[in-house]
């Protein structure tokens, strides 16, 4: 049968290093508070000024999986691309990356599923592999959220914690009657939990959209409400997880590593402890990059695969919560 394979993996960051020192110069915080709160010690954004946007950052990772991959960007099937923070408002960074990539023709589509919005991808890559729609994709995540901070000390708990980044997964669909690939997935939404994580402009409102109210309570800036965010995603994700496990067929001393999306390492400490996973089968790196939203499942993994931590027949979890609410995850083997 028809299985998901990934061939190879790539990331970039800006090289513009943000310290937690360094908002302390401009926020009402500190190194250990950040650290306590979120685990974080430094992220990387675009520098102020500098004309880069969302696509820069996934064309690099984007180059960077394809040369791994011995693939040319004419012989992609589909790009899809998961993103919050589009280049502009539209058309979605998809086609703006097939045109950097000079990918002439080839169909992209962006997905805004935010924090889950790669592991959608890959659901949704496996669909168009399964059905015979594709056979090589590009699957992108990638986020440029510094623009979209509002760096005051009211607003801290969303400044220190997001990021920059891109990550990028090939993706090819073989036939083996091997278990290998993609496994299992399973997702859920609630929008009823809409409002405790979000940013934008309303378009529910007569007239154009930023108009004098909008700037004035300044609603374009991401708002979280922190603590039910961290209530959810500690009852949450445990659950998915042995849904997860239950379609894939093994059982949780099974896992080899979990890759969980690096919104907050102690949702993540809370999450393994509950599953009763040991430290070293959870990879976190959300010290050194923040939460880079969309990308940090991708980032995460081409580190794993870089510092040669996966090996062939390893299962890994990808799991992962976030605004919408939407909250699921991915059981991969590796061939």
């Amino acid at each position: 049968m028809k299985r998901s394979i990934i061939k190879s993996t790539g990331r970039f960051v800006p090289d513009h290093h943000v310290s937690n020192d360094d908002l302390a110069k401009i926020l009402d915080t500190s190194d250990e508070w950040i650290r306590q709160r979120t685990g974080i010690e430094g992220r990387y954004w675009v520098k102020e000024g500098d004309d880069v946007g969302t696509s820069d950052l996934a064309l690099e990772a984007s180059k960077t999986a394809l040369d791994r991959a011995g693939w040319e960007p004419a012989d992609l099937d589909l790009i899809v691309f998961a993103t919050m923070t589009s280049d502009v408002y539209i058309p979605g960074s998809g086609v703006i990356l097939q045109h950097k990539l000079g990918a002439k023709n080839v169909p992209a589509l962006d997905i805004r599923q935010q924090c889950t919005g790669f592991l959608h991808g890959l659901e949704l890559c496996d669909a168009y592999i399964q059905s015979g729609k594709a056979r090589k994709i590009l699957l992108v995540g990638a986020e440029t959220q510094s623009r979209f901070l509002e760096l005051t000390t009211q607003n801290r708990d969303t400044a220190v914690i997001f990021a920059d980044g891109a990550g990028a997964v090939c993706i090819e669909g073989e036939e083996t009657d091997e278990e290998i690939g993609i496994l299992a997935s399973v997702f859920h939404a609630d929008g009823n939990y809409a409002g405790v994580l979000k940013a934008g402009v309303p378009a529910r409102k007569s007239g154009p959209i930023m108009n004098a109210e909008v700037l004035a309570k300044q609603e374009f800036f991401p708002y979280m409400d922190g603590k039910t965010v961290f209530k959810l995603a500690v009852t949450l994700l445990p659950k998915v997880a042995l849904e997860l496990l239950e379609k894939a067929g093994i059982q949780p001393e099974d896992l080899d590593m979990v890759v969980p999306h690096q919104a907050n390492l102690r949702i993540n400490e809370a999450f393994r402890d509950r599953m009763k996973i040991p430290e070293e089968k959870v990879y976190n790196n959300i010290q050194q990059y923040g939460n880079t939203t969309g990308a940090t499942i991708p980032i995460a993994l081409d580190e794993l695969m870089e510092k040669g931590m996966l090996k062939s027949g390893d299962n890994v979890m990808f799991i992962g919560l976030g605004a919408g609410l939407t909250w699921g995850g991915v059981i991969y083997r590796l061939p």
